[in-house]
């Protein structure tokens, strides 16, 4: 089966053509990421797909079971809807097939052919899990990064960025069986982006996505369709798996190209030889032939942007150091008796979820706010470069050449102009308003403008935001090999594994003392795939049985440290166990109640069972609490 066929498609602005030639097929399973530079046409085509707008010419046909999706900049609200309400609306169908169901159910016994219909309707809602919504949303609004203190609050409240998790978290409820998305993880933390990975890997949806976080596509496609130059070269597997058959495509395309343009040349210097000589009967043979080759293209390459810092004068072996750092907010604490210490050309990374007090950290760092306690101190001979993801030091208004300049410094209109290439910036770019200029050629733009102060400490809050992976890998390559030392906010996980030394965690772990959780920063030597592996090891600690825990600890001291006091009663493993197994049985039977048609046409009996199912996974909860104190505890 196909769900979708593009053929021929074009579009052009003007008179410059951007799609010349697209086609494609997306089949059942399949998971298809887009990608090319920006500015080739990617999100022109997904709003073709989704009859935003329309194509000059081709043609788009879509199966008639195709249930198609896509991600909106803003989410679908009613007036003074919560963030719980928005989401819900994205179950509307489910809710439709429900009570269709109890319609049916309650016709079958005068109209006994309605019993197919009635079939078909629990199946769809079966396959669906269509018995426990509020789980459904509880699953999704939590995994996206929405804690449940927020859920009622009113969605018309939200930040530019909540509103894009929210138009996701809409997206993903509604469970279409074809979905576009574009650039999916944007807004998204870490944590929230790897949740977000094993939702799609699990959907039985086909994806049609545009992305430009690396590891989100190797972990993701199966497919990948790289538009370059208004046309599709389809490639199987991920984008690791495109990287190695685009450079033997390459190779031979090279090697093909070579060959012909010797041809080419031999033919043309016997035409030029021999055109009005004796052979001129066959240099104008060779010139007909010549006519009617049909040239090799050049290679379909994507070249990464050239990017470079100049070398920086010498700082002191200790670039930042930062003593008991504490800060906090009313009752809630960001970050607690931090110490850390930066040398000289060290790269470090600071990641965290959303709103956990990385900008405020930094603030802390750069001066721009004070800690409640702790000092912070920048070593002798330091000078700091800052990006701004909000590139707020760019005028919109200023020439690029001249926005490139940092304040208070004198440089000629070529040394203007040497930099800027030396970040891709280069030809009429160069002259025209920072205004004119995609986000990606702006975030460039910026980084030049930090080359140009010369710093050797550059501080970079999300440096990658707005860069495809051709940009990404040549800024990556550029910190690489830059001689000065690095603090920088990311959640690319790529970057963070090819460009840093140590990071700093802001993560969320239980308490030390009783139950709850309490927030720590964690430092890793090593980047983001060092921090998971440990992570794991952690979790998988911390969950095993006392007994094989205590083996590999080391051996207590003379003044062992004292037990932590309980919380729960004494009671025995073994009596918690099958107070669990009790619990864990009664949710089974009522959501199978729940899927009885007798069941669903009582719309009371409904709600006594959502009420018991909720009931119980409370009591299951606190069981595994006091299991986990007791297996602790009891020996």
């Amino acid at each position: 089966m196909i769900y979708l066929s593009v053929e021929n498609v074009r579009k052009q602005y003007g008179d410059a053509p951007l799609l010349t030639d697209v086609s494609f097929e997306v089949r059942p399973g399949e998971r298809i990421s887009l990608i090319g530079p920006n500015g080739c046409g990617k999100t022109t085509l997904l709003r073709i797909l989704t009859g935003e707008e329309e194509a000059d010419a081709g043609r788009i046909e879509r199966h008639a079971s195709v249930h198609m999706g896509h991600l909106q900049q803003r989410p679908e609200m009613t007036p003074g809807a919560t963030l719980w309400e928005v989401a819900e609306s994205a179950l509307e169908s489910l809710q439709d097939l429900q009570r269709e169901m109890i319609e049916v159910s309650n016709l079958l016994e005068t109209d006994p052919n309605l019993a197919e219909r009635y079939d078909h309707l629990q199946q769809e809602l079966e396959a669906r899990d269509a018995y426990n919504l509020s789980y459904k949303i509880e699953k999704v609004l939590g995994g996206l990064g929405f804690a449940q203190a927020e859920w009622q609050k009113e969605a018309a409240s939200l930040s530019g960025g909540e509103m894009g998790r929210l138009a996701l978290a809409q997206l993903l409820l509604a469970e279409p069986n074809v979905m576009l998305l574009d650039e999916p993880s944007n807004h998204l933390d870490i944590a929230a982006t790897e949740w977000l990975e094993d939702f799609l890997l699990n959907s039985r949806a086909a994806i049609f996505f545009v992305s430009h976080d690396r590891r989100f596509l190797d972990r993701i496609a199966n497919r990948t369709l790289e538009l370059v130059h208004g046309s599709i070269d389809p490639y199987n597997g991920n984008f690791s798996a495109y990287i190695k058959q685009k450079s033997e495509r390459l190779l031979v395309q090279q090697r093909t190209y070579d060959k012909q343009q010797t041809e080419i040349a031999k033919m043309e210097d016997f035409i030029r030889r021999h055109h009005a000589g004796q052979k001129h009967t066959l240099a104008e043979d060779r010139r007909k032939k010549l006519e009617r080759i049909e040239r090799v293209p050049l290679p379909r390459e994507i070249p990464t942007p050239a990017m470079a810092f100049p070398q920086t004068e010498r700082s002191g072996e200790i670039v930042l150091r930062a003593e008991h750092l504490t800060k906090s907010y009313g009752e809630v604490t960001l970050f607690d008796d931090l110490s850390a210490t930066v040398t000289r050309r060290e790269k470090w990374g600071l990641v965290g979820p959303n709103g956990c007090g990385k900008s405020t950290l930094l603030g802390c760092l750069l001066g721009k706010k004070e800690a409640d306690s702790g000092e912070a101190h920048l070593g002798v001979g330091v000078t700091i470069g800052y990006f701004d993801q909000q590139l707020a030091l760019l005028d919109d208004d200023d020439e690029v050449v001249d926005a490139v300049r940092p304040e208070g410094t004198t440089m000629t209109f070529q040394e203007r102009r040497d930099t800027l290439a030396r970040f891709g910036i280069v030809g009429d770019k160069a002259t025209q308003k920072v205004g004119e200029l995609s986000g990606g050629e702006r975030c460039r733009v910026a980084m030049a403008r930090l080359a140009a102060s010369k710093p050797n400490f550059l501080i970079l809050d999300e440096p990658t935001n707005h860069l495809d992976l051709w940009a990404r890998e040549g800024l990556t390559e550029a910190l690489k090999k830059y001689d000065g030392t690095v603090l920088t906010v990311s959640h690319d996980r790529h970057f963070l594994d090819q460009v840093i030394d140590y990071l700093l965690v802001f993560e969320t772990v239980p308490a030390k003392k009783g139950s709850g959780e309490e927030k720590r920063v964690q430092k890793v030597q090593g980047g983001w795939d060092v921090y998971s592996r440990l992570r794991k090891q952690q979790l998988a600690d911390r969950n095993a049985p006392a007994a094989k825990t205590t083996k590999v600890e080391p051996a207590p001291k003379k003044e062992a440290p004292a037990k932590r006091k309980r919380k729960f009663p004494f009671r025995k493993v073994e009596e918690l166990e099958a107070d669990i197994f009790e619990q864990e049985s009664r949710i089974e039977e009522v959501q199978a109640l729940m899927a009885d048609p007798e069941t669903l046409r009582n719309t009371e009996r409904v709600k006594e069972l959502v009420a018991e199912t909720r009931e119980c996974k409370e009591k299951l909860a606190k069981l595994y609490e006091h299991w986990e104190e007791a297996t602790e505890l009891n020996w």
